[in-house]
């Protein structure tokens, strides 16, 4: 399950189809994990498929009553249909400029990329349609959500492509400042009510704009935000003096300044309390993943309730 490097593999995000049965063990085990009551997709309602008959209910659909059992028994009956809801689910991936980075495995970007493969194929394999959003600072793509393997792989060849367009000059070039509500807006626009919809991202890039489409979304689908974050990010490393550069500047940092390291964690902390504060208000788990852990390990010691 563990993956390193600077950038995906295709072939490691088709395998992932694999590790994602472990996922939706999840579901059919019932455990505490946020996920496992998000994937399932069989509602029982008044549709085509014929399911059962039993004996009428107070408040049952009077429009359900099989009148042939009924006046067979003398006792009121009723039929249930099976209905298949519709639920598609939608995953917003982000691959800017602040996800290429990592300290320990892999970078954010290639754990965001796994991570929605992860619950991409975990979703295909429940039923649901999937598709999914993938952006940067240089525009986004699409992928409507469909019931089949073809979708998934379509997604996954975007989220690949975006992946490998990462380099460390063009995590210097300018490119949209509001990507990332430009790409909640287009979530917005192809999502349909009743969806669920993953929003993986270091959400470095979250901003009042962004913050302004994150409540309709969550008013009328179940929304679930995985924040990506590297242990660097966290914590400045052992006390010593480093050689640090942005890619075209260095400079020289001393890490054992206790006041330095502090300011460093609280800065982080800070980031970190005002996204859960965001989806606490909308009522929606964030789960939290980083680069030196698995990801089924990390999402399996999630404990987060869901509204």
């Amino acid at each position: 399950m563990e993956y390193r490097g600077a950038y995906t593999d295709l072939r490691d995000l088709i395998r992932l189809r694999y590790a994602a049965r472990e996922i939706t063990d999840l579901a059919d085990n019932k455990t505490s994990n946020p996920l496992a009551g998000l994937l399932t997709s069989n509602f029982r309602g008044r549709g085509i498929d014929f399911a059962e008959v039993r004996v009428y209910q107070p408040g049952d659909d009077v429009r359900t009553i099989d009148w042939r059992v009924t006046a067979r028994t003398q006792v009121a009956h009723t039929k249930l249909f099976q209905e298949e809801k519709e639920r598609p689910v939608l995953i917003l991936v982000d691959q800017s400029a602040s996800m290429y980075f990592g300290s320990q495995v892999t970078f954010k970007s290639v754990l965001a990329a796994r991570t929605a493969a992860l619950v991409a194929w975990a979703a295909l394999e429940r039923g649901d349609r999937v598709g999914g959003i993938v952006f940067s600072e240089q525009g986004h793509r699409e992928v409507r959500p469909r019931r089949n393997k073809r979708a998934v792989l379509r997604f996954l060849n975007e989220i690949h492509d975006f992946n490998h367009a990462l380099t460390r000059e063009t995590s210097q070039e300018q490119g949209s400042t509001n990507h990332f509500a430009n790409a909640l807006t287009e979530v917005r626009r192809v999502t349909k009510h009743g969806s669920v919809i993953f929003i993986i991202s270091d959400f470095s890039s979250y901003t009042d704009e962004s913050r302004i489409h994150l409540q309709p979304l969550a008013q009328s689908n179940d929304v679930i935000g995985i924040h990506i974050s590297d242990p660097l990010e966290q914590h400045l490393p052992t006390p010593d003096v480093y050689s640090i550069t942005n890619g075209r500047e260095c400079s020289r940092i001393n890490t054992g300044n206790r006041k330095h390291r502090e300011a460093y964690e609280l800065g982080y902390q800070k980031q970190l309390t005002a996204i859960q504060e965001e989806f606490m208000r909308v009522k929606s788990p964030l789960l939290q993943l980083n680069t030196a852990q698995s990801i089924v390990d990390g999402l399996n010691r999630q404990t987060v309730a869901v509204n």
